[in-house]
């Protein structure tokens, strides 16, 4: 099986590389090689290549700057996967394409299932979702993939923030009335090629049960004790998400936020385990692996 996989510098896109340079032959763009901001020049490179499956993992995440950038939000987020569709169907290939939990309002409170409406709050989140539809429209062969807080070592991430504070500071907090689930990049490596054969539509991926922010840095700060790694603070105060628009040192998120953020946006996997006959095993576990591997030995 041929793989192309854009966003191979990215943090899941560089899992997604090492997990199937074994396995596949894959090959690997990054924002350097492939910018999806131009047209001509995805319907260039991509149109000469041989694949049989396209994964798209690049896209524009910063949230916040969407809002003010729209514009590139959307040609990137939304205009790129349609011409990547296309591009798809016409060499008869399967686009896979990720997309995240944004696309939704967060007013639920119980996880969002695939045939939940998506309404983002958000330009990003209504960039990601404009480029679900036309996935979507281009073939009913190709995926979209939602995932949700996603962390790996090729990237800094939350956990990461959360853990270089620790270290450094006595005292650190983070938000503690919004919800989702964080997700190890080597899970969706291993998990995703179950939708390789399959002409599944939208389907979720993530790790098992949700936390909040706090609860997902006071699990890392655990692991780590339990690791031996030193760090100064031993517990994460909570703060509230609505507070997010004044600078809290140790947060691990930005300060002066501009958009708005789901409150609640855990995304249930029931479909994809009904797919693959496999159970995505906790965001405790994958937390706890993923400090094993990359800290215990720093």
């Amino acid at each position: 099986m041929r793989i192309v996989i854009l966003g191979a510098g990215g943090r899941l896109g560089a899992a997604l590389m090492r997990a199937y340079r074994k396995k596949f032959e894959v090959a690997g763009l990054n924002h350097a090689e492939l910018d999806l901001a131009k047209p001509d020049e995805v319907q260039r490179k991509i149109g000469d290549l041989t694949f049989d499956i396209l994964i798209n993992a690049a896209a524009y995440t910063n949230v916040d700057r969407c809002e003010t950038e729209k514009d590139q939000a959307f040609a990137i987020n939304a205009d790129a996967p349609r011409l990547l569709g296309e591009i798809c169907s016409e060499k008869n290939a399967k686009l896979i394409h990720i997309s995240t939990d944004y696309v939704f309002e967060g007013e639920k409170r119980q996880p969002y299932t695939e045939d939940d409406a998506a309404k983002p709050i958000s330009a990003y989140g209504e960039s990601k979702r404009t480029g679900e539809r036309f996935v979507l429209q281009a073939s009913d062969r190709h995926v979209v993939v939602r995932v949700s807080w996603v962390f790996g070592p090729d990237r800094p991430s939350f956990i990461d923030a959360m853990i270089k504070r620790a270290r450094e500071d006595e005292k650190i907090e983070a938000i503690g009335d919004k919800w989702s689930t964080p997700t190890y990049t080597s899970d969706i490596a291993e998990l995703l090629p179950r939708v390789f054969e399959v002409d599944a539509g939208v389907v979720h991926l993530a790790n098992a049960g949700q936390c909040t922010w706090q609860e997902y840095a006071q699990h890392a700060l655990d692991c780590c004790r339990a690791a031996g790694i030193p760090l100064k603070a031993k517990t994460v105060g909570a703060l509230k998400l609505a507070d997010m628009t004044r600078l809290h040192q140790g947060s691990g998120v930005q300060a002066n936020w501009v958009a708005r953020r789901p409150v609640y946006s855990v995304l249930s996997t029931v479909k994809y385990r009904a797919l693959s006959g496999i159970e995505p095993r906790s965001w405790r576990d994958a937390v706890a692996d993923y400090i094993e591997r990359s800290y215990s030995k720093k």
